[in-house]
C-alpha cells in the first residue's frame, strides 16, 4: 500500500517540542516506506519561510483557517491527517477551534496526544474527549496516559494506540571528545536541556548544587536551551536574569553555566554525550511526556528525575533515579553519590539504553505507519493491542 498521510502541526522552524517531533514523526514515516507527507503547519501568524514539504499554514487564532485547511486535507488526496495535539498550540480557549478542523474533514484522523491531564478543567475535557470522538484512532506516548484516556475521559479502549516517543540516533564520538569540543573537559556535568521557563523546576536544581557543588569541586551543572518564546515575548529575559542572579545569590558561578540559545538537534546530541548526570527537575506532576528525558535515556545517561507521571513511568525498574518534588536536599544527595561513582553512573546508563528499545524514528515511524496502513483494513484495534 503507498500510503499518504499529511501532519498538522507546529514545524520547524518554529521553535517548540512539539516541532521537531511533527520533522521527526515525518522522516521516520518516510524512512518506513510512506509514499509522500506534506505538512500544514500550525503558525501565529500568516507568511514566514518554510521548508518545501509545508503545503500550507494556519493560523492558529483564525477560526477561517481551521475551515480552509480541512477542505486543502480532503482535496489532497491523503489516506490520513496525523494531528499533533497540545493544549496551547490552537486557538480558542483550551484549544478548542481544532474542533472546526476536525469536525470539517472527512480524511481519517489519528491524534497524537502530547499532554493528558490526569485533572483537567471541565473544558479541557470537554474538548479533548470531542478530539477523541473525531478521531479514528489516539496515539499516546506513556502507558499511563492510555489508562488516563480511558478512565478520565471514556476514550474506547480499541481507539488507543501506544506508540513511543521516538529518539534520534546517538552522535558518533565518546563523552571525553565530546568535553573537549564544548570546553567541558575535566569536569563531571550534569545537565537540564530545554525551553527554560517556570515549572521546569531550575530553581530546585540550583538549590542542589549549592549543597552538593561543595563536596563534588568538578561538578558543573549545564541549563541549554533557550528562554521560552512566550515567556519572552511576555516578559523579556526578567526570568533568566533572575536565575542567574540565583546563581550569583548562592555561590554557583564557577558550578553553573547557561547555554543561552536554541540548540539545533546535532549540538543538542553532542551535549547529551558530553554530559554525565541528566536532571529533569520538573515541577508538573501530571506531565505525561518529555522529548528530552526520552533522548537521554536512549542515549544511555543516568538520569535523576522529580516523579512526575512520565519520569514515574520511563525510569521504573532502575533505569534512572526519582527525587520528591520540592525536595533540594535529596536532589543533591543523588548527584553527590552519582558525580563521585562512574561506575554507578555506567550501570544506570546501561539500565537506561535497554529501557529505550525500539524507541529509534524509523521504528517509531514504521509503528504510525502501520497504524496508518491499519485503518483501511479495519485493524486499528490489533495495532492498540501490541
Amino acid at each position: 500500500m503507498s500510503v499518504r498521510a499529511a501532519i498538522v502541526s507546529t514545524y520547524p522552524p518554529r521553535r517548540c517540542g512539539l516541532a521537531s517531533f511533527a520533522a521527526h514523526l515525518r522522516q521516520g514515516l518516510l524512512e518506513a516506506g510512506a509514499a509522500e507527507v506534506p505538512v500544514v503547519a500550525v503558525v501565529r501568524e500568516p507568511g514566514g519561510s518554510w521548508p518545501p514539504e509545508v503545503v500550507m499554514t494556519l493560523p492558529q487564532d483564525e477560526d477561517w483557517a481551521y475551515v480552509e485547511a480541512a477542505r486543502y486535507l480532503n482535496r489532497s488526496g491523503v489516506d490520513a491527517v496525523l494531528l499533533q495535539h497540545e493544549f496551547g498550540i490552537f486557538g480558542g480557549e483550551v484549544g478548542r477551534m481544532v474542533l472546526q478542523l476536525l469536525s470539517s474533514l472527512s480524511v481519517p484522523v489519528i491524534t497524537t496526544l502530547h499532554t493528558v491531564l490526569s485533572r483537567p478543567g471541565p473544558e479541557q475535557r470537554a474538548v479533548l474527549q470531542r478530539v477523541i470522538r473525531a478521531s479514528r484512532a489516539v496515539v499516546a506516548m506513556a502507558g499511563r496516559a492510555v489508562h488516563l484516556l480511558r478512565d478520565v475521559y471514556g476514550a474506547p479502549p480499541e481507539k488507543i494506540v501506544h506508540i513511543p516517543h521516538g529518539v534520534p540516533a546517538p552522535p558518533p564520538g565518546t563523552p571525553e571528545g565530546w568535553k573537549e569540543r564544548l570546553g567541558l573537559a575535566g569536569r563531571t556535568v550534569a545537565m537540564t536541556f530545554g525551553l527554560i521557563g517556570p515549572g521546569k523546576g531550575i530553581e530546585l536544581a540550583l538549590d542542589a548544587m549549592a549543597e552538593a557543588a561543595p563536596r563534588c569541586p568538578d561538578l558543573l551543572y549545564l541549563v541549554v536551551g533557550a528562554t521560552h518564546p512566550d515567556i519572552a515575548r511576555a516578559s523579556g529575559e526578567s526570568y533568566r536574569q533572575g536565575l542567574e542572579e540565583r546563581v550569583r545569590r548562592l555561590g554557583l558561578d564557577g558550578h553553573v553555566r547557561f547555554v543561552n540559545r536554541y540548540l539545533d538537534e546535532e549540538e543538542l546530541l553532542g551535549y547529551l554525550a558530553a554530559c554525565d548526570i541528566y536532571i529533569t527537575p520538573y515541577q508538573e506532576p501530571q506531565q505525561i511526556s518529555s522529548g528530552t528525558l526520552t533522548y537521554a535515556v536512549a542515549i544511555g545517561k543516568a538520569v535523576i528525575s522529580t516523579p512526575y507521571a512520565y519520569a514515574e513511568e520511563l525510569l521504573g525498574g532502575g533505569a534512572g533515579w526519582l527525587v520528591p518534588f520540592g525536595d533540594a536536599a535529596a536532589l543533591a544527595r543523588a548527584l553527590v553519590a552519582l558525580a563521585r561513582n562512574p561506575e554507578l553512573r555506567a550501570g544506570l546508563g546501561r539500565r537506561a539504553r535497554e529501557r529505550a528499545r525500539g524507541f529509534a524514528w524509523p521504528e517509531v515511524g514504521a509503528r504510525y505507519l502501520e497504524l496508518v496502513e491499519s485503518l483501511g483494513r479495519r485493524e486499528v484495534r490489533a495495532v492498540a493491542r501490541r
